[in-house]
């Protein structure tokens, strides 16, 4: 197992990199002996706020375009899926964070130039509490998780490439570039085509996928993230491994048996992991964030309970959960799609089990102005005394300049049976949703690009 006191010569990221020479919290693994339970995967949505693109033949405002990635070749991902969208970006690996991926931007199928989505993407934290309040864990900030990359064989990058990051002047081929069909884009009816049934409109859909695998003592974290063909970005943190057999103890009554009988029982623990978002929406600051919520507004006329969708607009830090249909979008100040409406990134959080144990852990999501000493939603300090705190004492009602969007998404693991060696991957994540990025979809074909298909395709 690697020793984390090995330090990577990445190039600082812009506006979010730990300085150089220094390591937060433990200078070394934790050792096999250690008692840790199952690390948890994440599956989160979250608020993005990309130009949207004009769609074949659509007639739009000329929006600011992307630049080419700011990293040699080597560093570079390029990738056209299938039907024809192309996703780019550059990636490297930090210390503390893992994968970073860095200038993302997305051209969908038709669109002269490719727009900016995203500056920055990347972990903020992985926080492991126990139930027993016998420990708790910061695998980004305390044991450098970035310093254990694994070294992927070619049938953990199926169909791929493997791509090199470098740590203490060490090669790993750690991170995997590849394509995955992703299901179903759409199915519909259209009967003016005099096929069976009048269905010719069904389509399957596929992802880039770029991801990377980081030892953290008995466990494995995959850091992914998925880059669909619709526009829409999904990162998904999984967990794998083995439980810490120094963890079966029933002496405490603490946690689930796990084996024959009752002897053994794997402690119950919480997963909180953090993203850290930097949005180059249209290339434009300040980025705008709204707030929506939908309530009951009383009964409509027809007597049934009738909704009500407000819109509030967020221009001073703060943070707030996602409960009571409620959603947060990200939109730049330039560009909009082809029916005129402004471009943006939709945020849909996933309800995760909060834990309450931590005040920085007990919100979805964040909003801040950037500061350049808050690197993670905790620890800063170990860094810059002068530096807040934690994500909460950030968040102080200063006004949004250049926001940074944190999104923390929680989950209790309750180990089982079937976790023993070797653990099946648990999976946690967000997406970022395009919200008018286009005014149709990528993957309408081309025969419904028409005015009278705007709502019935049976006209």
């Amino acid at each position: 197992m690697r020793n984390a006191m090995t330090h990577g010569p990445d190039a600082p990221e812009a506006g979010s990199d730990v300085p150089a020479g220094r390591r937060g919290g433990a200078f070394w693994r934790r050792p096999a002996t250690w008692r840790r339970g199952a690390v948890a995967a994440l599956v989160l949505l979250l608020p993005a706020a990309a130009p949207a693109v004009p769609t074949a033949g659509a007639a739009t405002p000329r929006a600011p375009q992307a630049a080419a990635p700011d990293c040699s070749e080597e560093y570079r991902i390029t990738h056209k899926l299938p039907n024809g969208t192309e996703w780019q970006m550059c990636y490297r690996n930090n210390d503390y964070a893992g994968l970073v991926l860095e200038d993302i931007s997305y051209r969908p199928k038709g669109a002269n130039s490719a727009v900016p989505v995203l500056n920055s993407a990347r972990l903020g934290q992985i926080h492991v509490p126990y139930d027993d309040g016998g420990i708790e864990y910061y695998d980004v900030t305390d044991i450098s998780l970035g310093t254990s990359p694994v070294s992927l064989k070619e049938k953990d990058c199926p169909g791929g490439t493997r791509r090199p990051v470098k740590v203490g002047g060490e090669a790993y081929d750690a991170v995997c570039v590849t394509q995955q069909p992703r299901g179903f884009a759409h199915f519909g009816n259209s009967w003016d085509v005099g096929e069976e049934n009048g269905r010719n409109d069904s389509a399957q859909g596929d992802d880039l996928v770029v991801y990377t695998i980081h030892s953290a003592g008995y466990y494995y974290y995959i850091t992914q993230w998925n880059f669909s063909d619709d526009g829409t970005i999904t990162a998904k943190e999984g967990a794998t491994g083995n439980l810490s057999p120094g963890d079966f103890d029933a002496s405490d009554k603490q946690g689930w048996p796990i084996g024959k009988g009752s002897r053994d029982r794997a402690t119950s623990h919480q997963h909180n992991i953090f993203w850290r978002l930097d949005f180059q929406t249209d290339a434009s600051r300040p980025a705008r964030i709204q707030q929506y919520d939908t309530n009951r507004s009383g009964t409509g006329e027809g007597g049934y309970p009738a909704q009500e969708t407000t819109r509030k607009n967020v221009t001073k830090e703060t943070s707030g959960n996602s409960d009571q249909h409620r959603w947060w979008r990200v939109s730049g100040t330039a560009g909009k799609n082809g029916d005129g409406h402004t471009r943006s990134w939709e945020l849909v959080h996933s309800n995760s089990a909060r834990y309450t144990g931590r005040k920085f852990t007990s919100k979805d999501v964040y909003f801040t102005q950037y500061k350049k000493c808050e690197k993670f939603p905790n620890h800063n300090r170990r860094w810059d005394a002068n530096c807040s705190k934690d994500i909460v004492a950030a968040t102080d009602g200063e006004q949004l300049k250049h926001p940074i969007v944190w999104v923390n998404v929680g989950f209790h693991h309750i180990a089982r049976d079937e976790d023993q060696t070797p653990m099946p991957v648990h999976w946690q994540g967000f997406q970022l949703s395009p919200r008018d990025v286009t005014d149709m979809s990528p993957l309408t074909p081309e025969r419904l690009r028409k005015p009278q298909y705007n709502g019935d395709p049976f006209d």
